[in-house]
C-alpha cells in the first residue's frame, strides 16, 4: 500500500506521502487523515505530484470522501495542485483569509472558488466524524497568513514548515544532533524571529503532541518532539539576524 502510515487506531488513520516530488523540486510531504470514512488531505502539492498522489490516497480512501483540503499557506509546493482537487471532489478547501485572491493565481476557476474557506487569523476548529481537529495560528513560520493543524485523535501536530528539514536520507528523527544540520539553516532564513518561535513552541507544549509532522523531510516523535521544541525555542533567526550592514545567514 502506497505511503507511510504513522497511525491507526479505531477507524483514525494517518497516512503520510514522501516520494512523489520530482527531483528537481523542493521534497515536500503530503499527509492524509481518515476518521469514520471521511478523509482530510493537508498541504497537497503542485501539479507534477497530483496524478500520483491521487492514486496514493485512493489506496487508503476513495478521493471522493476527501471532505476537507487544508492548505497551511500559499507556496506553490501547497496549493498549485488545488485546482484538480476541487475539480475531482466535493471537498472544501481551508485557507488564511489573506491568500484566497491568490489562489486564481494558481489556476482556480472560478466556479470552485465557493468552496474556498477563509480562515481567521486566530484558527479555530474543524470537525470530522467526530473527531475535533485544532486549527492553529502560526504566523510569520515563515507565511504571514499561516495554519497548522492539530489531530487530537493520533496526537499528532502537522506542523508546515516549521521542523522541515532538506536532504535528510531517513523518514524519522533519531539522532536529534546529527539532525540539527539539516535544518538549521532553512529555519535560520524562514522564520521571521526568535520571538515568534518562542510563542509557537508555548502554544505547542500546552497540547503536548505526541508526533510533530512537518511539510519537509523528517518527522519528530517522541522524545524527539521536545529535543526540537528547545532547539527551536532558543533559535535566532530571520530579523534577529539583520545589521546595519545586511542579513547573516551562517
Amino acid at each position: 500500500m502506497s505511503g507511510i502510515v504513522l497511525y491507526e487506531k479505531e477507524g483514525h488513520k494517518v497516512v503520510l506521502f514522501e516520494e512523489l516530488t520530482p527531483a528537481s523540486a523542493v521534497q515536500a510531504n503530503q499527509y492524509l487523515i481518515v476518521h469514520a470514512g471521511e478523509g482530510i488531505l493537508l498541504d497537497p502539492g503542485g501539479h507534477k505530484v497530483f496524478s500520483q498522489l491521487k492514486r496514493d490516497v485512493s489506496a487508503h480512501l476513495p478521493p471522493s470522501k476527501i471532505r476537507y483540503i487544508f492548505l497551511s499557506h500559499q507556496d506553490p509546493d501547497v496549493v498549485a495542485s488545488i485546482n484538480g482537487w476541487l475539480l475531482t471532489t466535493q471537498a472544501e478547501a481551508l485557507i488564511s483569509k489573506l491568500w484566497v485572491r491568490f489562489l486564481p493565481h494558481f489556476g482556480l476557476d472560478s466556479k470552485l472558488e465557493g468552496r474556498v474557506v477563509p480562515l481567521d487569523d486566530e484558527g479555530g476548529e474543524l470537525e470530522l466524524g467526530g473527531c475535533r481537529f485544532k486549527i492553529l495560528p502560526a504566523h510569520f513560520l515563515h507565511s504571514p497568513g499561516n495554519f497548522q493543524l492539530y489531530d487530537p485523535c493520533s496526537g499528532i501536530l502537522f506542523s508546515g514548515d516549521v521542523g522541515a528539514s532538506l536532504g535528510q536520507p531517513y523518514f524519522f528523527v533519531e539522532n536529534f544532533e546529527e539532525h540539527v544540520k539539516y535544518m538549521e539553516a532553512f529555519h535560520r532564513r524562514y522564520m521571521a524571529s526568535r520571538k515568534a518561535c518562542r510563542l509557537w513552541v508555548k502554544m505547542v507544549r500546552e497540547l503536548k503532541p505526541r508526533v510533530i509532522a512537518p511539510q519537509h523531510g523528517a518527522v519528530f516523535k517522541d522524545e524527539m518532539v521536545e529535543r526540537f521544541l528547545d532547539w527551536l525555542e532558543g533559535l535566532e533567526c530571520g530579523v534577529d539576524l539583520m545589521t546595519e550592514t545586511g542579513f547573516t545567514i551562517s
